[in-house]
């Protein structure tokens, strides 16, 4: 499955891409991940200490930035995309929370009454698991561990969104430095809980399971979406950010965990919906996933942080965190201007460079889940808990 990408990547119909501008990418997404996950919702007390944030991406860099980097390299190198990408989120997903840090089932995870608070009202004993924390922590990993991220910086890149980044040195890298970061905090964590071996075989069958679905997914197809209207960017994103709202503000109880479920049930389902047709593009997209990060840095400004913090440092990184988003999304949407401001026309030694951006932008779908496709032509208190796992 994998081929040589160390150096200038080459296809058969597309102009060749420095190996720094792939390598950039992928940092870019190492570096975001981890923020994403662990900073960004400002549940945990060091986030009034920006030293040890920058020094604790040491770590969450190889937890989560490489999963994500995998996540997509795998999706994009099989010709797959996003339903692919999400279950495998889902899977490492199960992961982190169920294997590594075991904060599925560990019932002083966090020592803290808000910990109690959220899991008992929904804690299944005959399983040791709380539904809120299951919807919470898995959820969480999908959507701002992994794919928000990854549709983030596919955004800043789109000339190469659907391409390989990394070549078979760095992919072996990547999963050296997540099998010594998940080890560090399996170690941690372990060292005074451990689940049963029921718990952990579970948890790994159900992660298998989802890893064979994942690449049992058909390879995108490349024949024009379905008609029908698709909402713009703006709306998209809007409507993202009141169904996340919801998801991350849910009550402990059983009513607030299906008034959870319900509003992720309706988010996926309404871009899988739209993603199918023909309007769908990657502005969508990035609509869609940066909406997310817009979700947890302004909820961050409500979350009172885990033990003790100054106020002071506490707001100047929510705000500077904020900022960094805002930043962040409005460079990826000027990235993707020019593939819509290029004119249809052009001369011919200009043709196929035009006609690739055109399909980087609004490329049809066809089944993949917000994936815009090339045409054939072309070729309590709140707190979410640690990570918002």
């Amino acid at each position: 499955m994998l081929s040589s990408y160390e150096g200038t990547q080459m296809t058969s119909h597309r102009a060749p891409v420095p190996a720094h501008v792939r390598i950039g990418a992928a940092l870019g997404l190492l570096l975001l991940s981890p923020i994403c996950a662990e900073y960004l919702i400002g549940y945990d007390q060091i986030i009034s200490h920006p030293i040890e944030m920058l020094t604790g991406l040491l770590v969450l860099g190889p937890l989560y930035g490489t999963v994500a980097v995998l996540i997509r390299e795998a999706a994009r190198r099989t010709g797959r995309g996003w339903p692919t990408m999400l279950l495998l989120s889902a899977a490492f997903g199960l992961i982190q929370a169920g294997l590594v840090d075991q904060s599925l089932f560990n019932p002083d995870f966090v020592l803290e009454a808000s910990w109690d608070h959220d899991r008992l009202p929904t804690f299944i004993a005959e399983l040791g698991i709380s539904v809120k924390h299951v919807v919470g922590f898995v959820g969480g990993h999908i959507i701002w561990s992994f794919c928000a991220p990854i549709g983030v910086v596919e955004s800043c890149v789109p000339r190469i969104a659907d391409r390989p980044w990394l070549g078979r040195l760095s992919i072996t890298a990547m999963i050296v430095l997540y099998g010594l970061g998940a080890l560090v905090i399996f170690k941690e964590h372990s060292e005074q809980f451990l689940a049963t071996p029921a718990q952990l075989g579970s948890i790994t069958l159900f992660a298998l399971a989802l890893i064979v679905i994942a690449f049992t997914v058909p390879q995108r197809s490349r024949r024009q979406g379905s008609e029908g209207r698709v909402p713009p960017p703006w709306a998209v994103g809007g409507g993202i950010v009141v169904l996340l709202g919801v998801h991350q503000l849910s009550s402990p109880g059983w009513g607030g965990a299906a008034l959870n479920i319900t509003a992720l049930t309706l988010a996926g389902g309404a871009l899988l919906r739209w993603s199918r047709r023909a309007e769908w593009g990657r502005p969508h997209v990035l609509a869609a996933c940066g909406a997310a990060l817009v979700v947890n840095a302004a909820l961050s400004f409500a979350v009172e942080p885990l033990g003790e913090t100054s106020l002071v440092a506490k707001y100047g990184a929510n705000a500077a965190l904020m900022i960094v988003v805002l930043v962040l999304l409005g460079w990826a949407r000027q990235r993707l201007r020019p593939t819509i401001a290029r004119p249809f026309h052009a001369r011919p030694a200009q043709a196929s460079r035009d006609q690739e951006d055109r399909q980087v932008q609004t490329g049809r779908t066809g089944p993949s889940l917000f994936d815009p496709e090339p045409d054939q032509a072309g070729g309590g208190r709140f707190n979410p808990g640690p990570g918002s796992r």
